[in-house]
């Protein structure tokens, strides 16, 4: 119980930044789920922004696993006033499924640590770790607030796939986020709402023996809370079923 309020008092400056606590459409549940998933996942839209981020040299005595108050050392353009920082890693490339386009680089997280002094060498202090530290892993500040509002605007017709569930699994329920790979470029905003299509089932005919596909089904509605060029992050605000990777989306009624 110590250990998970201490974690949260650490990260709590880190991630109220995030979103802003007064956003009328939110509720207490949902800005929670939004705001601890933001903390812990990152995108890149090219692997080059990942790699242009300020990284780790070395920890105490050249050891390379972090623990709680060791001192790190980076290199890059690291900000004294942005106490704060996210240890990230490489991790997946997301592709389209239909076009095989990169659309982004997933960020695994590492850990957090806080910013101490700067020299030749940046010396940080490790306050959170989900794995080992490395040399090369990335330094990343803050993400900008988000506003949910919805839109104002008409938005174009959009629609795509579900194609990852982050926490690791196939499937998503209520209050899981999920990546869309779909992004700005596409139209999608922050506070958008979507509907999750899931394809009817192929059956045979008892009767005729012909294989026959029932119709296409409503399994869920999304809120788009982060856009990137070519990927979305959005929550699962209502689920009549396990929603999974490869579901269809399309541009729901924002009067729902």
């Amino acid at each position: 119980m110590r250990k998970s309020l201490l974690v949260l008092l650490l990260w709590a400056p880190f991630a109220m930044a995030l979103i802003p606590s007064s956003d009328p459409r939110l509720d207490a549940t949902t800005q929670k789920a939004i705001q601890a998933f933001l903390v812990h996942n990152r995108i890149f839209d090219s692997p080059k922004d990942l790699d242009n981020a300020p990284y780790i040299v070395a920890a105490d005595a050249g050891r390379v696993l972090g623990a709680n108050g060791e001192r790190i050392y980076a290199r890059g353009d690291l900000d004294p006033t942005q106490p704060n920082y996210g240890i990230f890693r490489r991790g997946k490339a997301y592709t389209d499924p239909d076009t095989q386009e990169l659309l982004g680089i997933n960020a695994d997280d590492i850990g957090t640590a806080r910013f101490l002094r700067a020299d030749d060498l940046t010396t940080l202090a490790v306050q959170r770790v989900t794995q080992e530290i490395r040399p090369g892993d990335r330094l990343l500040r803050a993400e900008p607030g988000i506003s949910l509002a919805s839109p104002t605007t008409a938005a174009p017709f959009v629609e795509g796939h579900i194609i990852d569930v982050p926490r690791g699994l196939s499937q998503a329920g209520l209050l899981d986020a999920v990546t869309l790979n779909r992004g700005r470029r596409d139209g999608l905003v922050e506070g958008q709402l979507l509907s999750v299509i899931r394809a009817g089932a192929s059956v045979r005919d008892a009767l005729t023996g012909a294989p026959t596909s029932l119709p296409d089904v409503r399994a869920g509605t999304l809120l788009v809370f982060r856009t990137y060029e070519k990927l979305s992050y959005a929550l699962v605000l209502s689920a009549s079923r396990s929603l999974a990777v490869m579901d269809r989306f399309e541009t729901a009624d924002q009067a729902q």
